[in-house]
């Protein structure tokens, strides 16, 4: 895969990316952030009090949530059945009437499609009682499938593992700054008709490291997936002002809640492209692409809202688009 030639590249990381390396860094969050870099990861710490994020407005219950850890026991998400339930009801009262849970199917947690679709069905049937809900809210298979892991799978797993049942495929990159076969591996995955959506590529190191890779696997069909968390510094001060730049330079299709937990990694999408500005795309990222993947459409054009132009410091550059 050739980079395109009509970007110019001008980065520089904003802190160093070398292994282990702390850097204690203010926001404006009212908390101190602690990133550190663990064999190429972006890792960040924060009281989970410290970063209010304003409700949706009462009137939005249309988001589809295509990424999230709400299935019990099967993944660093809940770990019971009522503590999914909590997290539906808290997704829910976040706009949310879809959820595509996405366990981890990883080296760490070796999950396999039947075992997902076995959890769907009991959360779904425990839902349907209506005791827990507000109102009828779908939870559809699917998983976050980590870049290791497709040689492994066959094609009838990958197909059993697509968001919602379809043919799109969440896939993890990798923590560490390189990413050897990554292009290879997307290319092969579209050339067997698989859509391939990358989860929070705004936390991945190696784009951090080279942003005109990402630019390159979207221009080759690949789709891209922002934790909404990481738009208001949940995830540290570096991870936010990445978010906004690919906001810029139009590399985000969706962002998804990722939640994991009622506190330490909450639902929630909408609120926080409230506050980051970006709320007159809400219903294009949280609901319009979304149903496009899972109904296997082409993905609408992104409206015409201003987008904020992203902090930056002395220390950072930004790459972006030639006329």
């Amino acid at each position: 895969m050739s980079r395109p030639a009509r970007f110019r590249v001008a980065w520089r990381a904003e802190v160093d990316i070398g292994v282990g390396s702390p850097v204690r860094e203010r926001d404006s969050a009212p908390a101190l952030a602690t990133v550190t870099r663990a064999s190429g990861d972006l890792v960040a710490w924060h009281r989970a009090d410290s970063l209010p994020v304003s409700p949706p407005p009462r009137n939005v219950l249309r988001v589809i949530d295509l990424h999230c850890h709400v299935l019990p026991g099967v993944d660093d998400g809940p770990g019971t059945i009522e503590e999914s339930l909590a997290l539906v009801a808290a997704a829910q009262a976040n706009g949310a009437e879809r959820l595509v849970a996405t366990p981890h199917v990883s080296s760490q947690f070796y999950n396999e499609s039947t075992t997902i679709t076995r959890a769907v069905t009991e959360l779904n049937a425990r839902l349907a009682d209506g005791a827990h809900t507000t109102a009828a809210i779908d939870v559809l298979s699917g998983a976050e499938i980590a870049l290791a892991r497709i040689p492994e799978l066959d094609p009838d797993e990958l197909l059993r593992l697509g968001l919602g049942g379809g043919e799109c495929l969440l896939l993890e990159p990798p923590a560490s700054v390189f990413a050897p076969g990554i292009e290879a591996t997307i290319d092969d995955l579209q050339a067997r008709g698989h859509r391939v959506v990358l989860a929070h590529p705004e936390r991945c190191a190696i784009f951090h490291r080279d942003p005109p890779l990402l630019q390159a696997l979207v221009d080759d069909g690949a789709l891209t997936s922002i934790t909404a968390g990481s738009l208001v510094g949940r995830f540290g001060g570096v991870v936010r002002r990445f978010a906004l730049a690919l906001f810029e330079a139009d590399l985000v299709h969706n962002v998804a809640s990722d939640f994991h937990s009622i506190v330490r990694r909450p639902p929630g999408a909408v609120g926080e492209l409230e506050q980051a500005g970006l709320g007159g795309l809400a219903d294009w990222l949280t609901r319009e692409v979304p149903l496009a993947i899972l109904e296997s459409r082409e993905i609408p054009p992104r409206p015409a809202v201003t987008v904020p132009i992203s902090p930056t410091k002395n220390r950072w550059r930004k790459w972006r688009r030639q006329p």
